[in-house]
């Protein structure tokens, strides 16, 4: 990570925060007009063109270089700063090749009347993927000429066609949908027959199942709140008032709380949970109130599991103990968290069911390090003159611990008995070293020194840190947990607070529906519009049948099919 970020930091120091043909001298700027008439000023000016476009592909080159490089450390051991890097990199490689496109076009365009003889240049574009093949072809055939260009005989055969497909997209459609239920008559007994009204995904709901997923996932899965749904959908000619909106949530929610009990299950009869939580800003009398959003993850994966994975939200009004205590009262095995002291009696050898055992994150303790370490923010701080402080001996502890995070990367989705045998093999040398490093390093520092207090972090917890060693079902970080808190950080600047107590344990519900899918490599939206289509008339003992895996199981064996 560090080396992305000298590479990131080198860069800029080259390049500037653009590139120097975003500036005032590119071929954007050059005209017809001022050209030179000298033929050798005007070769001059035609080089000058040329060197531009090379540094346009060398920027261009370093920083799909860079990107793909931080993309490969995405999952290891990571920098805090590592997704705004790649966001900020992606946002330059943007302007960069737009900028590139602009100028060869405007460089073509000013010389193309020279009459010199100069060496040709051509940028190596990305090749074109094909367009997806599942959608939908629309034939448009250009008539061919009546007659023959060269001679104007009108005997002309087909010799071919040349086919150019271009990605279209069309603007969202509402319809209604009338169903019709005939009654008959019997000229017998002159009763009357009629097929049974259909279920609707909401009781007496007006509203589609396919309309329901999609104002769910606008609102939990893209954090769009109700109201700017609803101004959206008037503008699209479909009024739905906001109240109306938020009964279709209310509805849809409950009627798929079902789902969310089974996946609470098969949540908490893992071996191993990740568990983390966040701020969720809750509207009170007067303000706002501080709640919280806790996770729990079931990733077997990593450790050649085959049991799906799947991902359990709960909403509190605090962050007191009782309530990882409450929402793990049954669960007796591995938790991967932080050093929350609320989770304390979790681990108490006198707990019933059983002590939960304790794995800590290295990327937490890794973390504390880092920002001690962090080059490229010291760099910020002291060209602003503020103070900076470079730690010798957190950019080392950094160094030793991704170390151990290369390691994990070469045996992520082996199975526990391969764990254990590199480990123990490659990894426990480094933690030893490790260890003695820091204890011979701690003592010559004062307790006050930030570097004492990372190491201390560590050193005090140093058995919760080092049980991955012995037990290859743990894993070395708990991203699993923070991956799937994202979103909710993400969205907290789009809806801002929950409105309620009863809002933050329905979004709850939501966050692990939508959380479940994604991890499971499935379209959230198409997930919730069939089972909301299905689950009125489900039948309860099957209900298992609507969880995101065995959904996705049943639809591949029927294309298959």
């Amino acid at each position: 990570m560090l080396d992305s970020i000298n590479i990131f930091n080198a860069m800029t120091d080259k390049f500037g925060a653009f590139p120097p043909f975003l500036g005032e001298d590119s071929p954007m700027d050059l005209k017809p007009a001022d050209l030179p008439d000298d033929i050798d000023a005007l070769k001059a000016r035609v080089r000058a063109a040329e060197a531009q476009v090379s540094a346009q592909d060398a920027f261009i080159a370093h920083l799909q270089l860079l990107i793909a490089k931080m993309r490969r450390e995405k999952f290891g051991p990571r920098a805090e700063r590592t997704s705004r890097l790649l966001d900020q990199l992606e946002l330059q490689l943007e302007e960069a090749c737009a900028a590139a496109t602009e100028d060869e076009l405007a460089a073509e365009q000013a010389t193309k009347n020279a009459t010199t003889t100069v060496p040709a240049h051509q940028r190596k574009r990305p090749v074109k993927k094909p367009l997806p093949e599942h959608l939908p072809r629309e034939r448009v055939v250009v008539p061919g000429p009546d007659a023959c260009a060269c001679c104007g005989g009108d005997r002309l055969a087909k010799l071919g066609e040349d086919v150019t497909e271009t990605l279209e997209a069309i603007p969202r459609q509402w319809k209604v949908v009338q169903t019709v239920r005939e009654k008959f008559t019997c000229r017998d007994c002159e009763a009357i027959s009629q097929a049974p009204a259909p279920f609707h995904a909401i009781p007496r709901g007006a509203a589609g199942p396919n309309l329901l997923a999609m104002v769910l996932f606008e609102k939990y899965g893209q954090h769009q709140p109700l109201n700017r749904q609803a101004e959206r959908y008037a503008r699209e000619g479909v009024e739905i008032p906001l109240s109306t909106l938020a009964d279709h949530v209310g509805a849809a929610s409950f009627a798929l709380t079902p789902l969310y009990q089974r996946i609470e299950a098969h949540v908490l009869a893992a071996e191993r949970l990740h568990g983390d939580d966040t701020t969720v800003p809750v509207l009170a009398k007067g303000g706002c109130d501080t709640g919280r959003c806790w996770v729990y993850v079931r990733d077997d994966l990593p450790f050649g599991g085959t049991a799906p994975p799947a991902a359990l939200f709960y909403y509190s009004r605090d962050r007191a103990g009782e309530h990882p205590r409450t929402h793990l009262a049954s669960y007796a095995g591995i938790l991967q968290a932080d050093a929350y002291s609320g989770y304390g009696k979790l681990y108490d050898p006198a707990r019933q069911p059983g002590a939960v055992t304790e794995a800590l994150c290295w990327a937490h303790s890794r973390r504390k390090l880092f920002e001690l370490a962090d080059i490229a923010a010291t760099a910020k701080r002291r060209s602003q003159g503020k103070e900076h402080f470079i730690s010798p001996l957190a950019l080392e502890g950094v160094r030793r611990i991704d170390a151990l995070f290369a390691i994990e990367r070469d045996i992520n989705g082996k199975s526990v008995d391969e764990r254990l045998i590199v480990r123990r093999e490659l990894a426990r040398p480094l933690v030893d070293d490790l260890h003695a490093w820091m204890v011979e390093n701690r003592a010559k520092l004062a307790n006050k020194n930030p570097v004492a207090k990372a190491m201390d972090y560590m050193l005090k917890r140093w058995t919760g840190f080092t049980r991955f060693l012995d037990d290859g079902r743990i894993d070395l970080s708990n991203n699993a947990a923070e991956r799937a808190l994202r979103g909710i950080a993400m969205g907290r600047k789009s809806w801002l607070f929950a409105g309620s107590d009863r809002g933050g344990q329905r979004a709850a519900i939501m966050y692990s529906l939508i959380g479940s899918a994604k991890l499971n490599d499935i379209d959230p939206q198409a997930w919730l519009a069939d089972v909301l289509a299905k689950i009125a008339d489900h039948p309860a003992s099957r209900i298992d049948d609507l969880l995101p895996w065995n959904w996705k199981a049943a639809r591949q064996a029927a294309v298959a099919a």
